[in-house]
């Protein structure tokens, strides 16, 4: 085997990975692509006699290449035309991952990485690598080169902010979550408001995410009463134009819903005390593509 051909199995290796971490500091699967590969021509660069742990001297790469990115990616989402959501991923065919314990479920919803979008790019590292990948505060601060001590106190700050802004999805019943997703996609499906009343929450919350490029609303619609409303000039559509089905997305079960060959979008559920308390529906279409080739090519590579 050539010295070429391992440098770039070791590389593939190491590609889940990367993909996992790139998407949980940036909330977009088609920037973790890019993030990866960028990673791949530097690690193509470096003669391999310089890098003692190939898995270590990568993290450390992804991490530098994410920060770089955040840090604009903070001033365009200031600008984003209505509630910005992280693109949704198909995760039960191991995307991000292992995911068979609802603490790492709960690492990758979508609810988590609205939150984490509230921290700056640095805390944000910490915590993703703290939390998501179980690293120790000195292998942090190997990777951030920062001190130990310095690691501790932004994942202290960081676990501080997101648990003030934290709506309770923890710790919730999973075959309950998927009997009131599936009630709510035979509802929308067959047009049924009534039905599709009982799945909500009194205080629910429906965020949408259309990017500016198709029609969303441009404001968080709260209320049971308004959810409805707003539900019910989309049901003729559900009804009659869309074919809905249900998936897993970002470790939780949610609503894909197709026009013909196209996924014309993806709607995941916080559920709380049995009932949905908010909703994440993304129809942006640049957002839904990396979903739409993962449900039309299952099994594909994470990052490829």
């Amino acid at each position: 085997m050539s010295v070429v051909t391992e440098s770039v199995e070791e590389f593939e290796s190491h590609r889940p990975r990367m993909f996992g971490l790139a998407y949980r500091m940036l909330g977009s699967a088609s920037e973790a692509e890019d993030v990866v590969q960028d990673a791949y021509l530097r690690w193509s660069g470096t003669g391999r006699e310089g890098i003692d742990r190939p898995g270590a001297w990568l993290a450390k790469v992804v991490t530098n290449l994410c920060l770089n990115r955040l840090t604009s990616a903070r001033a365009r989402r200031e600008q984003y035309p209505g509630p910005w959501l992280p693109e949704p991923v198909v995760t039960d065919d191991g995307a991000l991952g292992p995911l068979e314990s609802a603490e790492r479920r709960e690492a990758v919803s979508t609810a988590l990485l609205v939150l984490l979008e509230r921290l700056t790019p640095t805390e944000r590292a910490v915590y993703v690598l703290r939390e998501a990948f179980a690293y120790s505060h000195r292998e942090i601060a190997g990777v951030l080169d920062v001190s130990e001590a310095n690691s501790r106190q932004l994942h202290r700050r960081a676990a501080a902010r997101v648990a003030a802004a934290e709506t309770r999805f923890t710790g919730q019943d999973e075959r309950r979550h998927r009997e009131l997703v599936e009630s709510f996609v035979a509802a929308a499906r067959d047009g049924d408001l009534a039905s599709l009343e009982k799945t909500l929450a009194a205080d629910v919350v429906w965020w949408g995410d259309g990017g500016g490029v198709v029609s969303a609303a441009r404001r968080p619609i709260e209320g049971r009463e308004k959810v409805l409303r707003f539900l019910s000039g989309l049901m003729p559509r559900y009804a009659d134009e869309l074919r809905l089905a249900s998936a897993e997305i970002n470790g939780a079960p949610a609503l894909v819903a197709w026009s013909g060959s196209t996924l014309v979008t993806v709607v995941s559920f916080v559920v709380r005390d049995g009932a949905v308390a908010a909703v994440h529906n993304v129809v942006n279409p640049v957002k839904l593509a990396f979903a739409a080739r993962q449900l039309s090519h299952p099994g594909g590579a994470a990052g490829s």
